[in-house]
């Protein structure tokens, strides 16, 4: 009867005012130790612990192999966003175009394509035409776009039609794996997110007077380009007696602005052979740094240091979605998890009323509904009286398990 009057008061006084609520009930009842049943029905409220509950993020992974592959060919583990859209001017009307980014998940170079749309077919051939200049890559890693489903679709349809055997002969690599991000889940692609920010930042800065043409629009997204992968990827100390900043440009063109001394022309097979063996010294070099300086900067986790109780099937959860307002968060049940390498639950499947989604771990707030029966007050006759619904807890205190125990 005491935690019914308080949560009576505590539902009167909207879940909020609780100072308001212990003096009102001070002013009818005695009740002893009064503050400490009223803050036990606040911690039991379901409706407080709904408004409470925030999702636990698991504990930060390590990086994927694509971020840590030393050594290797640039753009051999791509990531793949667009941005955009781009108004053009062609003729006398106006079109809109999508810009394309492919970025190397190691070197953190980047390659800029221009899409004429979000179609499937304009995605592989922004696709063809990176592959064509920067090579086949291991692994595409992207977001759960529909356009790079679709391209995955129809490059494995096309993949099944060639002849394998020769294929086998030509590439080391019989086909490129794709990775997906689940969907709502930013943070899982920061690769290339943060990049897509920086090309949006510079294309801002590029003044045009008027809408441009399809012909300068690429010419300035080449040179944006070229201005990312020139950046320094290692703090640059201005004192420092060391040599130039490592960039994406030292892997992609030997130097940060692509420019090399001429050398005389000599065709003797020693010195091409030395030639050769300098390059593959000065591209050593270049890991050497790699691992040396860029390498411990990218390992630190910044967030999500201890580990979280993971995802169960059955749980009771609450889609965080941070365009929306609380009371708009669809709720649902839990039918499947994802377990990654390191046994943390990264993403989850949910039911709701609306559809089956899949969300990373990060949005997803658990909600606690164990140990909770609902009782209404009821006329003798059977029906339904009063209009207060009460949310009645199961007695946690030893002094109710002893009065259990005798009445047993």
């Amino acid at each position: 009867m005491t935690r019914l009057i308080a949560l009576d008061y505590h539902e009167q006084y909207k879940h909020q005012h609780h100072e308001s609520a212990l003096n009102k009930i001070r002013q009818r009842f005695y009740i002893p130790n009064l503050r400490n049943v009223f803050n036990s029905v606040r911690r039991h409220c379901q409706y407080c612990k709904n408004g409470r509950a925030q999702p636990l993020p698991p504990m930060m992974a390590q990086l994927p192999p694509a971020r840590l592959a030393s050594f290797s060919r640039p753009f051999s583990f791509v990531g793949i966003d667009y941005f955009g859209p781009l108004t053009v001017t062609i003729h006398r009307r106006t079109e809109k175009r999508c810009g394309v980014l492919l970025i190397c998940l190691t070197t953190r170079g980047i390659h800029i394509e221009v899409a004429h749309s979000l179609s499937t077919d304009s995605c592989i051939l922004a696709i063809r035409n990176c592959t064509a200049r920067r090579g086949l890559p291991v692994e595409f890693h992207c977001d759960n776009g529909t356009n790079f489903r679709g391209a995955e679709r129809e490059l494995k349809e096309a993949y099944a039609n060639l002849n394998k055997e020769k294929l086998m002969e030509t590439f080391t690599s019989t086909m490129t794996k794709w990775v997906f991000i689940p969907p709502g889940s930013p943070h899982m692609g920061g690769s290339w997110e943060s990049l897509v920010r920086s090309v949006k930042s510079t294309l801002a800065q590029t003044m045009f007077t008027r809408n441009p043409s399809e012909e300068l629009l690429r010419s300035s997204l080449i040179k944006i380009e070229s201005i990312i992968n020139s950046r320094p990827l290692t703090y640059l100390p201005i004192s420092s007696e060391f040599e130039e900043a490592l960039t994406p440009n030292h892997f992609l063109l030997g130097s940060s602005s692509g420019v090399k001394p001429l050398a005389i022309f000599n065709d003797n097979r020693l010195v091409l052979k030395s030639n050769w063996m300098t390059s593959q010294q000065y591209a050593d070099k270049f890991w050497m740094r790699w691992v040396q300086e860029y390498l411990p900067t990218i390992t630190r986790r910044s967030k999500w240091f201890t580990p979280a109780k993971p995802i169960e099937v059955g749980n009771i959860i609450i889609i965080a979605d941070p365009n929306s307002p609380r009371s708009c968060w669809p709720k649902g049940k839990v039918i499947d998890k994802k377990i990654s390498s390191d046994g943390q639950v990264r993403s989850a499947t949910i039911q709701t009323s609306s559809g089956v989604y899949e969300r990373p771990a990060v949005k997803l707030a658990v909600l606690d509904v164990d140990g909770i029966n609902l009782v209404k007050s009821t006329h003798p006759s059977g029906h339904t009286g009063g209009t207060v619904t009460i949310s009645v807890l199961q007695p946690d205190s030893q002094h109710d398990v002893k009065n259990k125990k005798r009445q047993k």
